[in-house]
């Protein structure tokens, strides 16, 4: 009986994983602003994922549930990061054109790389309220923090972002 639940609970989460591995990614992506990263996240997260299965099958929404960890493993990542010695900037780097030419492509990877200057905790905040529509309470249980600081991190993010903008667009006048 119990190796039946067993194989029961791994196709489980083999369709779990077949259904939902491309949006996970996609949110983590958003998330990190790297694919690399993006991959490692998703990869943790669905490994301990895969070992709590039971319980986090019987979550009221595990799709929630894993993105949860997927965030997990990011903050998890900057702190292992931040221990380190930390590289600067390359001040000379230029985005590369957009492979496809389109406007609007090159819009979006703008806007990403502005976003990959925020510092991690606004970064995920303005992702998490902006890309998943989640209330600035929701962002402080994922981001462990107070709903004011969840707050305060987009509030400032946004400030940044458009300091950055507003500068951008000056000089191309």
């Amino acid at each position: 009986m119990a190796a039946a639940e067993a194989e029961t609970s791994a196709l489980d989460f083999e369709l779990f994983v077949t259904e939902r591995a491309d949006a996970l990614l996609r949110f983590a992506y958003v998330l990190t602003g790297d694919r690399t990263l993006a991959e490692d996240a998703v990869q943790d997260a669905l490994t301990t994922a895969c070992a709590r299965w039971s319980r986090v099958s019987r979550a009221d929404d595990p799709e929630a549930y894993v993105k949860r960890m997927v965030v997990n493993a990011h903050i998890s990542w900057w702190r292992r990061f931040r221990r380190r010695e930390s590289p600067a900037a390359d001040p000379d780097r230029t985005v590369p054109p957009s492979p496809d030419g389109h406007a609007a492509r090159a819009d979006a990877e703008a806007v990403w790389e502005l976003c990959k200057t925020l510092p991690d905790r606004q970064r995920a905040a303005v992702v998490l309220r902006f890309y998943e529509e989640l209330s600035y309470a929701e962002i402080g249980v994922l981001l462990h923090c107070a709903e004011a600081t969840a707050r305060s991190h987009v509030h400032r993010a946004l400030a940044v972002l458009k300091n950055t903008l507003s500068k951008e667009g000056a000089e191309d006048a």
